[in-house]
């Protein structure tokens, strides 16, 4: 399987020859989203899977305004990337409570620091639909093969 440990608090999973490192001090949304806590509320960015499959990502807007009631799925907002362009999906059911103000003038801190200063918003909600590192790491290994087709698919045309 396509999964392995690293250093203590991490987990890995093979792209091939990129290596996406899994935080194990948060959780995951099926969307390629990581979760964390802050401050009584869920912080939330693009796990290194997802930045891995956007490449550079140049560009994000937002259709809602902090405040909004979200149901899980969502649209929230889109994102350009030099590999591609998709809409952005709500992660959990739960109220919109801020933006990343700095990624709207810089959205390169998501390929910098996607961990850190990249995250995107943060929502107040349960939380309840989210995924331990270890289930993110059993749906990366379920999604790898259907985005290895849609990859070679792109590279074909």
């Amino acid at each position: 399987m396509n999964r392995g440990s690293g250093e203590q608090g991490e987990l890995w999973f093979s792209m091939g020859r990129y290596q996406a490192r899994v935080p194990t001090d948060r959780l995951y949304a099926t969307n390629h989203m990581w979760a964390l806590e802050h401050q009584g509320r869920w912080r939330f960015g693009f796990s290194a899977y997802a930045v891995r499959l956007l490449q550079d990502v140049y560009f994000l807007d937002w259709h809602h305004d902090p405040g909004a009631q979200l149901r899980q799925g969502e649209v929230i907002g889109e994102i350009e990337s030099s590999k591609a362009e998709s809409l952005l999906y709500a992660p959990i059911t739960g109220t919109l409570v801020q933006w990343n103000e700095t990624l709207l003038e810089d959205p390169s801190w998501i390929n910098v620091d996607g961990y850190g200063q990249g995250w995107l918003f943060e929502m107040e909600g349960s939380g309840q639909e989210l995924l331990t590192p270890q289930q993110y790491l059993e749906h990366l290994a379920q999604s790898w093969e259907k985005a290895q087709r849609l990859i070679k698919g792109q590279m074909n045309q």
